[in-house]
């Protein structure tokens, strides 16, 4: 078989002792002179569309971590990593221009922890929940849960074990962690509304009144409020501004309050979001009426 084949099985990237196991010292020096594949240090080969962040944790004999890994891994992120990150051994001394462009994170990490060429899927959640943002490591873990690559039980056995200085941080993800969030733009709108007291949203909450069914973004059942996460993409069309309209007017006339945030609200202006879902959580006198209703109208 050829090489660059070989090495496309392996993952697109290899060291010379595992890709000698399928064939010869001859036919990888023939195959980096023709280039089929690459050298990118001694000793390690890459296919010359390998994803460069493989490339930068093979350079480096390391493995891809943070967000990093999460993206290898397929999920969905906040924002997409501006330089790879690799974690190499403690004991690892590399000269400032291999780090070049890397950010290089220096951990022993067990066999457990590690997936072929990145962290494996909960140690990837649990090194983003520690050392990453609440919202981005939360539409992390949402991720990993929604592509079934962790369970709620895995992550929240993981975090119990993590070091004092990052357990809470830990716990606290993979207590909020939702599997039901539809992408990272809900996620972190959920991150928001998690930081304001006396609000508890949950993604993705079936509501049915009679015939009329509606699945929200948000929803706060205790104080009949849905919280939106409006993307133009989503509701760009004619077609789709009816719907809307229809739906969302359903909601008002069924005592539901209902916010709507754009992409621009929920990334760039998160202190805006904060602030209105605050003012609608301490708004006694409609609290009142809502409670006044809330058998007539219960879901």
């Amino acid at each position: 078989m050829r090489v660059d084949l070989i090495l496309e099985r392996l993952g697109s990237v290899a060291e010379a002792g595992r890709l000698r196991q399928f064939t010869s010292r001859a036919k990888i020096r023939r195959a980096v002179r023709r280039g089929t594949i690459l050298r990118d240090v001694r000793g390690r080969y890459a296919l010359p569309g390998a994803v460069e962040a493989l490339r930068a944790a093979n350079r480096l004999a390391g493995v891809l971590s943070l967000d990093s890994a999460a993206q290898h891994w397929g999920w969905e992120l906040k924002r997409q990593p501006e330089r790879p990150s690799v974690t190499v051994p403690r004991n690892r001394k590399l000269p400032p221009s291999r780090r070049n462009g890397v950010r290089v994170r220096y951990a022993d990490l067990t066999p457990n922890e590690i997936r072929g060429m990145a962290t494996a899927p909960g140690a990837t959640v649990m090194d983003c929940a520690s050392r990453l943002p609440f919202d981005e490591a939360l539409a992390i873990a949402d991720s990993a849960l929604r592509h079934k690559n962790v369970s709620k039980r895995q992550l929240r056995e993981l975090a119990e074990r993590m070091p004092d200085r990052y357990r809470a941080r830990c716990l606290r993800v993979a207590q909020e962690a939702d599997g039901r969030a539809a992408n990272p733009f809900e996620s972190v709108l959920r991150a928001i509304a998690l930081d304001v007291p006396g609000l508890e949203v949950v993604p993705q909450v079936v509501l049915a009144h009679g015939d009329f069914v509606v699945r929200p973004d948000l929803v706060d059942v205790r104080l009949r409020l849905v919280v939106e996460a409006d993307s133009f993409e989503w509701h760009g069309s004619r077609k789709a501004l009816t719907r809307d309209c229809a739906r969302y007017n359903g909601l008002v006339r069924r005592r539901w309050i209902v916010l709507r945030f754009t992409w621009e609200h929920v990334m760039f202006q998160p202190e805006y979001v904060a602030a209105v879902l605050r003012d609608i959580v301490g708004w006694q006198p409609f609290g009142r009426a809502l409670e006044a209703d809330r058998e007539r109208f219960s879901a």
